[in-house]
């Protein structure tokens, strides 16, 4: 998995760039770029997955993680296993994140989205400009 940042205007707005493969070896440090964009400013976040060709479950539970990173809480403890994954569930019954936004996930990754409900969760666009329009 590769990543780039792209500060938008006063830096309280990114579009994190991912590409490659989203899974159990690499979604930690995605976690960590969401933990540092929050720490240097970054209130909204819009996450580009047009690049991410696989996520795996564990890509889930990242982007959920770095939802409540974005809204200022703690991320769950991926070492809790299942209980982490769960929290996904609980939490988009409150609706769609307001912190951060996905933008033009492939088809194979908006299956795993749409199949897992966190569509629901999020807000997914398919142009940047609608993305960035939406905070």
């Amino acid at each position: 998995m590769d990543t780039t940042i792209e500060q938008i205007g006063d830096g309280s707005t990114a579009v994190l760039s991912v590409s490659g493969e989203l899974d159990a070896s690499n979604f930690q440090g995605l976690i960590d770029v969401a933990r540092e964009l929050r720490a240097a400013g970054t209130r909204h976040l819009v996450i580009d997955l047009s690049g991410l060709s696989y996520m795996a479950s564990s890509g889930l539970v990242a982007l959920y993680s770095i939802a409540v990173i974005m809204r200022g809480g703690e991320a769950p403890d991926p070492e809790e296993g299942w209980s982490a994954f769960h929290a996904i569930g609980t939490d988009s019954e409150t609706g769609s994140d307001k912190s951060v936004k996905l933008l033009g996930p492939q088809p194979q990754v908006s299956r795993v989205l749409e199949r897992t409900g966190l569509t629901r969760f999020f807000d997914v666009y398919l142009d940047r400009e609608s993305a960035l329009a939406s905070f």
